[in-house]
């Protein structure tokens, strides 16, 4: 079956890929074109002085064609009419004007256009910035749980790419804008000679139908393979990645992430292969038609020059005017096409600004004042949560409390729920059911920035930053970033300090191999860096979700000693598999498949003989 047929279906239904998805059709990429005022604001908001100076310059040079095609058609007169001249007449003073106009016309264009380059490589870049900058923004205003679903992976995938591809748009839609006004003054002077030459132009619709089938097409199978292209992206960095390269050569991975990889891209190719190779051939087909179109007027033109009815400068000016209509009108059609494809990527960009976070301070009241000092502390009532599309309750009916100045240890197997319940206490989360009250107030009740930055958290997958040392530490309190006094005392108190003095740049020494002269540091090393954001946070509830994991037994254990020492007088969260480090808390909560099991003192709990004496009993039978 011939595509076009696909296109007048396309028309009035959407088409579904050949992933069985439903293509996008042609009313709604028409319908994507909304997108571009909003557009066009962005790039206004920039750079209004760049936009201005931009149309400006886009104004002036769309009139300079139908000038410079006129004063040919002076030139060509002039001439003709000096060689039917007897010689002695003869003068080249007309002609030489004409020419030397003509001169400076075509060094305005030039400049004209270069300055039109300049300001869109200027307007551009500043709009790429200041998009990404925004994206960030956004992104940061985001809940967790949002960035954990991979259909906003998708939309913040697909959002990321636009902020540097958006900028083609943006030159697109301006030189659509010149271009119809240079067609504008060009059908001015042919519907003063043949108003039926401008009938002729419709050959290159067919042109314009063609692009815009497989515009919509490639729009549909790039957009079908987000995830496979994200999946893409990950085997390629998995593959050759410091940070994965001693598992890929222990486990012998590479055939398989190869192979995957192969897979993936070679099935994407094939599909691509198909979609352009019947592009390039249905193009040449339509590009002979508006060929054709454009000869016939040419012809047209010449018998009206043979018979004397128009001068030999008419004929160029005519010619001129309609090759150069002509090719502005397919450039116009075919660029429409690649705008309202372009707008069609331009409302992923949008989708991905239209999301909103959840967990947010009510407007609608004055945020409550943060606790200084907290004086009760933490209570749980009845907390369960849910995560999105989960149908497994990661925890359930949690009821216990974390007293004021109280050290809290965290005890249960992998998957019980603990880092869960620390995002909740951070109001990462927000309970799916329950409550959890701060000096007896609800948590939502809080402004979430203020009490995040009264609660340190450093995770056992902490975030390994490629900056230098100083700025790792204070990741913590990022506003502190120029205390060296700060940063120093949080070091020595993580013992991060002797890190540091074994680096050859000392705290502005770069850490990771990301960048060159960066130094990379061993697990135990890492994780000292990161207790030191715990400290530079000085705040009034500190937790350790298993920060330690990469240090020795007797490392770890001075490591929470210290802590102990230096906590005294505020809230702590302490998470740790080993029982030595466990039993320094007040008391221990232990939680089993997301569900309360008892509190205690690490005596209270070994005298009771329930599920932490088994697990504590289990772990020191290892050491005998």
């Amino acid at each position: 079956m011939p595509w076009y047929s696909d296109l007048l279906t396309a028309v009035s239904a959407k088409k579904p890929r050949p992933d069985g998805k439903p293509a996008v059709s042609v009313r709604e990429r028409f319908s994507a074109l909304k997108n571009l005022p909003e557009f066009l604001r962005l790039i206004w908001q920039t750079s209004p002085g760049l936009t201005l100076g931009n149309v400006a310059l886009r104004l002036l040079r769309a009139a300079l064609p139908v000038a410079m095609l006129y004063v040919g058609q002076l030139i060509l007169d002039a001439v003709v009419q000096l060689s039917r001249q007897p010689a002695a007449d003869r003068t080249l003073t007309p002609v030489l004007t004409l020419v030397a106009l003509e001169f400076g016309l075509a060094i305005v264009s030039d400049a004209l256009g270069r300055g039109v380059a300049l300001l869109d490589s200027l307007l551009g870049d500043l709009f790429a910035n200041r998009t990404s900058v925004r994206l960030m923004e956004h992104a940061a205003e985001l809940d967790l749980d949002q960035f954990e679903d991979s259909t906003f992976y998708d939309k913040l995938e697909r959002a990321r790419r636009q902020t540097l591809s958006r900028t083609v748009l943006m030159a697109q839609v301006l030189s659509q804008a010149q271009d119809a006004i240079t067609m504008a003054f060009l059908a001015v002077g042919l519907v003063t000679f043949n108003p039926w030459l401008l009938l002729l132009l419709v050959a290159v619709i067919p042109a314009f139908l063609g692009e815009s089938h497989f515009n919509e097409r490639s729009y549909s199978l790039v957009h079908g393979w987000t995830p496979e292209r994200r999946e893409l992206d990950y085997l390629r960095q998995t593959g050759a990645s410091d940070e994965t390269a001693k598992e890929v050569k222990i486990f012998g991975l590479s055939p398989f992430l190869i192979d995957r990889f192969r897979l993936l891209s070679d099935e994407f190719y094939q599909k691509n292969k198909d979609l352009v190779i019947r592009r390039a051939g249905w193009g040449t087909f339509f590009a002979g038609v508006g060929a054709t179109g454009y000869y016939a007027a040419y012809v047209y033109i010449i018998s009206q020059a043979v018979r004397g009815q128009i001068t030999i400068g008419q004929l160029t000016f005519l010619a001129g005017s309609f090759a150069r209509m002509r090719g502005l009108l397919e450039g116009i059609l075919s660029r429409f096409s690649s705008v309202a494809d372009g707008a069609l990527y331009l409302q992923d960009f949008f989708d991905f600004f239209h999301l909103k976070p959840r967990i947010v301070r009510d407007e609608t009241r004055p945020a409550r004042p943060f606790p200084h000092p907290i004086r009760e502390g933490f209570r749980f009532e009845n907390v369960g949560f849910k995560y999105r599309n989960a149908e497994k309750w990661a925890l359930r009916q949690l009821n216990f409390e974390l007293r004021a100045g109280e050290k809290l240890a965290l005890v249960g197997e992998n998957g019980a729920g603990k880092t869960t319940l620390v995002k909740l206490l951070s109001r990462l989360y927000d309970p799916t059911e329950g409550r959890i009250l701060l000096d007896g107030y609800d948590l939502r009740e809080y402004d979430p920035a203020e009490l995040r930055q009264e609660i340190g958290v450093i995770f056992q997958d902490f975030v390994r930053f490629q900056l230098s040392a100083g700025q790792n530490l204070a990741v913590g309190r990022i506003e502190d970033k120029d205390n060296q006094p700060r940063i120093e005392s949080a070091a020595a108190q993580s013992l991060a300090d002797s890190v540091v003095k074994k680096l050859p740049g000392g705290y502005d020494q770069i850490i990771g191999r990301r960048f060159a002269g960066g130094v990379d540091l061993s697990g135990g090393e890492w994780q000292k860096i990161a207790l030191g954001r715990a400290y530079m946070r000085d705040a009034q509830l500190l937790i350790l979700d298993e920060p330690t994991a990469a240090l020795d037994a007797r490392a770890e254990h001075e490591v929470f000693q210290r802590f102990a020492e230096l906590t005294q007088g505020k809230t702590a969260i302490l998470i740790s598999h080993r029982f030595s480090t466990v039993r320094m808390a007040n008391r221990i909560l232990v939680i089993e498949n997301g569900q309360f099991v008892e509190i205690g003192s690490h005596e209270q709990l070994l005298a009771k003989g329930g599920r932490y004496a088994e697990l504590f009993a289990l772990q020191a039978a290892g050491y005998r």
